[in-house]
Parts: structure tokens; sequence; C-alpha cells
């Protein structure tokens, strides 16, 4: 089993670094930390933690090849990965249209452009040219790194709906589906599977990441507070099908759409969020945690990955984690 955390591009550097340090000591494998716009930079602030961490590998989830051309991509991913000692992980995907929309930028064809930019990137790593003559990228002979990369860096995509689901197993090295609920896993890898069954490849050959909302306290009443928050902001945008595995819909949150949005209420909000709401991520303690997840690890997940809120203190979640719920299933392995 492997275990991972993601946080989101909002706080200040040294929390991380802080973060990071306790991750690194509570067993976890990797530490993720995304790039979304007008936040914090992620290559800053994974730049940081590799220089105050030793094994604990690091990732972005996601960069996206609109806000940032391919090649720099490139640079950067090869770069960190020397300087961390070849614990870089390069999460991609093709980003989101309405934050693109807000710096003008266009979203088409994602799906073709994402799979163009992951051919040219193992190019890349692999010290070749990257020429193509493609939709998104119309690259010359000269496009080739003019430094010797160590390895190949990992590349996982971040992704949702079907196609991208696909194509984790089809080009990617690793996958980052985001499950809501966490039993969305079984809905999720067939998706995957499709994918590796047209590379020809099998299941070991690709890090499935099975990414989860969790918040973890000792007091299970505490532990809901973030998760409601959560879910009250973002619940509305949820789709049917993930919706639907917990027999909700999107009907059942309009009332709390409506008081967070149009009325700037969120403590009614929050009060509103049912307890088969709460099943769209895990709040409780790490008891709870371990239940969950050994259903996960039942359909085959042997990646968790742990994500936003973590807790109502988010470090202690980090240690209590990596003293109760690592050492459960590291035992079980």
């Amino acid at each position: 089993m492997r275990f991972s955390l993601r946080f989101n591009n909002d706080l200040p550097v040294q929390t991380y670094i802080n973060m990071a340090q306790v991750a690194e000591a509570a067993g976890f494998d990797q530490f993720w930390v995304s790039n979304d716009l007008f936040l914090r930079s992620a290559p800053v602030i994974l730049t940081a933690v590799a220089g105050a961490t030793e094994h604990i590998e690091i990732g972005t989830c996601i960069l996206n090849p609109y806000t940032i051309n391919p090649a720099e991509i490139a640079m950067f991913a090869a770069t960190l990965d020397d300087y961390s000692g070849g614990r870089f992980n390069l999460g991609l995907a093709s980003g989101a249209a309405d934050f693109l929309g807000w710096v003008g930028l266009a979203h088409d064809k994602p799906l073709t452009s994402l799979k163009e930019v992951i051919d040219v990137l193992g190019r890349l790593f692999a010290g070749e040219p990257a020429a193509l003559d493609g939709h998104f990228l119309q690259w010359q002979a000269e496009a080739y790194l003019r430094f010797e990369v160590e390895r190949h860096v990992p590349m996982y995509i971040g992704a949702m709906s079907p196609n991208m689901l696909r194509a984790i197993g089809e080009v990617a090295d690793g996958g980052l589906p985001l499950l809501f609920p966490p039993e969305h896993y079984a809905a999720v890898m067939p998706y995957i599977k499709k994918g590796l069954a047209k590379s020809g490849r099998d299941a070991p050959d690709v890090d499935i990441a099975a990414c989860i909302w969790v918040s973890v306290a000792e007091d299970r009443t505490e532990a809901e507070v973030p998760l409601r928050e959560k879910i009250a902001y973002y619940g509305h945008a949820m789709s049917d099908m993930i919706l639907g595995q917990l027999g909700l819909s999107k009907a059942d949150f309009k009332p709390i759409e409506h008081a967070i949005m149009a009325e700037n209420d969120t403590q009614k909000a929050m009060r509103m969020v049912t307890p088969q709401m709460l099943k769209i991520g895990i709040a409780g303690t790490p008891h709870d945690l371990i239940e969950r997840i050994e259903g996960l690890v039942a359909m085959g997940a042997n990646h968790i990955s742990f994500g936003p809120p973590l807790g109502p203190d988010p470090l202690a979640a980090v240690q209590q984690i990596g003293t109760t719920v690592i050492p459960h299933f590291k035992r079980g392995s």
C-alpha cells in the first residue's frame, strides 16, 4: 500500500514545509500540491519542500499546458527532479475551462492536447527531439532539452471524465482520479482498464492514486465541520453520476447552493449538509477512516491519496493518519 497527501496551493510556503516534514516522518510516500490560478505557485512550493525533505516524493496536482507552455513544464519538471534527487512526479491535466476563461485561453480538444503534451514530454525526458505537427503543438526539430535528464519523470493524469480516465491507462505513468464518494473507485477503474488494454499494459504498470476528501479528528463531530463546509461549496457542482451513487440529486443541493451563493450564509448552508451528503468524503475518527478505506482496498486500491480539508487541524490530521491509519494497512500488506 502507498499513501499520499494532496494540498491546495493557498497556504504560506512555510506551512507546506512543515506539513511535508511531518508527512515524511509519518510514513507517507508522496506529497502533492495543486497549482490553481492566482494562488501560490506550486513549482516554488515544491522546490522549498524538496530542499527541506529527504525521501518523500513530491508532485504537482495538477499543471495544465495552456497557462504554462509544455516546453517550460519540461524544463521545470526535469530541473526539480534533479534538485530533489529523483523524487518529482509531474501531475498533468487539461485544466478547467472556467479558470482558463479568466485569462482568455481557449480549451479546445483537451484530451487530444493532453496526449500530445505527454508524447512530447516523454521524448524530451528521454533526451530526444520532440518535433510534432499536431492539433495543439506545432514543434520544430529544435525542440529538445539542452541538458541531460537523469530519468523519465513520471507523468500522472488528473481525471474525472471517462475519456481522461481511459487516457490514464493508455499513456500515463500514474493517475489521480478524484473519487466522490470514495467508493466511486469501482466506477472509475473499468475506464482505466480499457486504456490499459489499448496500450498493452497491466494494472501494476500504472500507479493509481485513489484521491479522496477526508476530515479527521479524534472527535467525530469536530471532524465533520470542515467537510461540511467543503461539500456546501462544491456539492451542487458535482455530476449526476457522482450524486446518484449516494441516492442524491442536484435538487437536493439547491437550498444549500442558495444559502451559500445568494444569501452568503455559510453556516446555514453547512447545517443543511446531511449525513448522506457527508459520504461524498470521509469525516470522522482515524478508525472511521480505516473502515471506509478497507472497502477501497477490497476493490483493489493500493494507493490512497488523502485530500483537503484533512481536518480541523490539518497538521494534527496528518499525524493521526500516520500514527493510526498507515500502520494498520502496512501491517496487512
